[in-house]
């Protein structure tokens, strides 16, 4: 087995003696690249920001931002990242570097005061300037006025790029300023150039430190044959809720399997009945090949946290955690989505109804993993994500609710909801559903369904929202939906 290395900066380091479960963030820090910080730990600052080298979508190589205090370093054997340090040119010696365009606009457009958060930034913002679909809508100045909306440039440079970077005193005015105002990388810009050629091909991993291994293995066979032998074992994709664990809570697993950049898990078919997702495909990259195919996916996913996170998070490992407050399941409730489950002895299909049995668990056998979602074809046509959270993006739901209707002739044919942050676990609204199929899709109808709707689930009292509201807001959503249906049909 070859010692785990990493590429930082166009320079090969080794991974030892940091400890399987030390962060990228420290990984960087303890070797003086200092630009990269730590805000919160959590994934919620961007002050970590790091550029990784991904399979790409529209070419071979993407530069993706990722949140380096979650990520462990080991998770990064054979693989290459870019910080803020590496993004400026250095010249000859004795000669101050070139400033990259992106930290150039920064800086002169006052884009940084204290200058903590700006590395962070300066890497998310990076990530979207090299990205390959980024089209310009105008001259390229920071011109509000020649911007397609508010959240995207007359240079294509979309806001949500930077929304898990987080800062407390430069205000987001000049931040904005210097993002609408990059333009094009350059035929001999190096970040550019290396987008043309693959990335790092995935390595399987076999690194011990103080008792605590992480490995990866090269197929889903030889994990699955591992997981039968270590079912005990912290399975982790982008490590978005373990990264947490680790920073926060201490946690130190013995053994961790990463399943990241396993082939098998990162496929995506489309097919004429159904569409099947692989449980270790980013958000990110679910958005980008979809590309709005399915409008409840697409309407999801710029609600889901942040970029920076959602360049990391899985579907399987949303769905894996059990978490009953977690966005995807509502919508994948709505869209009658099954899971397939794999392991040593081979697959099974479970309706994701079927799935969860409690606070945190699920059917899901011991050793087993979650390999693709199931999305059956055709889609319904009305379909509605409603996310109640405190903030509009990058925020935890109070309550989530998802809607998948057929309504032919003014009747409803077939109704599917899915709730969030209502019970123990993600459900499905039956009674409601019942409420509504056979129905007129009329004022009276939606009323009545509205009512049973409110006494869904079990909603508690907790610090994001009280019970009674939570009860509200359930009904208010269909309330929503039906206003925003007959205004579409009206119009």
């Amino acid at each position: 087995m070859v010692a785990a290395r990493i590429t930082v900066n166009g320079k090969e380091a080794p991974i030892s003696p940091a400890a399987p479960h030390t962060t990228v963030l420290d990984f960087l820090r303890e070797r003086g690249l200092t630009g990269t910080k730590e805000g919160c730990a959590e994934g919620e600052c961007g002050a970590c920001s790091v550029l990784v080298a991904r399979p790409g979508v529209n070419k071979p190589t993407d530069w993706v931002a990722v949140n380096a205090c979650l990520v462990p370093v080991a998770a990064l054997d054979g693989q290459e990242i870019v910080t803020s340090e590496g993004l400026a040119t250095v010249g000859e010696p004795g000669t101050p570097p070139t400033l990259h365009p992106v930290q150039e606009e920064m800086a002169v457009r006052g884009g940084s005061q204290c200058g903590y958060c700006t590395p962070g930034f300066v890497c998310s913002m990076a990530a979207e300037y090299y990205r390959p679909d980024r089209c310009a809508h105008g001259h390229g100045d920071a011109d509000p006025a020649d911007t397609a909306d508010a959240e995207h440039g007359p240079n294509g440079f979309d806001l949500h790029a930077l929304s898990g970077n987080l800062c407390r005193c430069t205000g987001y005015r000049p931040i904005r300023d210097a993002a609408f105002a990059v333009g094009e990388p350059t035929d001999d810009d190096p970040l550019a150039q290396r987008r043309e050629q693959s990335p790092p091909a995935p390595v399987a991993t076999e690194y011990t430190q103080d008792d605590s291994t992480f490995l990866r293995k090269n197929t889903l066979a030889e994990t699955l044959e591992l997981l039968r032998e270590r079912p005990d074992a912290v399975v982790v994709a982008g490590s978005t809720d373990y990264g947490v664990e680790v920073n926060i809570r201490s946690r130190r697993a013995d053994c961790v399997v990463a399943i990241d950049r396993l082939p098998e898990l990162r496929e995506l078919r489309v097919e004429s009945d159904v569409i099947e997702i692989g449980a270790a495909l980013t958000l990110t990259e679910i958005e980008r090949r979809l590309d709005g195919d399915v409008p409840l996916l697409a309407e999801l996913f710029p609600q889901f946290a942040s970029r920076l996170i959602r360049n990391g998070a899985t579907l399987g490992g949303n769905l894996g955690t059990g978490s009953p407050i977690g966005d995807s399941p509502p919508v994948l409730l709505a869209l009658e989505a099954s899971l397939v489950l794999a392991d040593a002895d081979g697959e099974r299909e479970v309706p994701l109804a079927e799935y969860f049995t409690g606070y945190r668990q699920s059917v899901r056998r011991p050793g087993e993993l979650i390999r693709a979602v199931r999305v059956p074809l055709p889609l319904s046509p009305v379909t509605a994500f409603h996310k109640i959270a405190k903030r509009r993006f990058d925020d935890i739901s109070s309550v989530a609710v998802a809607f998948a209707l057929d309504i032919e002739d003014g009747t409803v044919r077939k109704a599917r909801i899915g709730l969030g942050g209502v019970a123990a676990t993600p459900i499905r609204a039956l009674a409601t559903e019942a409420a509504l199929e056979g129905k007129p899709w009329s004022a009276e109808t939606v009323e009545a369904a509205a009512r049973v709707l409110r006494g869904e689930g079990t909603p508690m009292d907790d610090h994001r929202a009280s019970s009674l509201y939570r009860s509200a807001m359930l009904g208010q959503s269909l309330l929503k939906l039906h206003a925003q249906t007959t205004e579409a049909v009206s119009s």
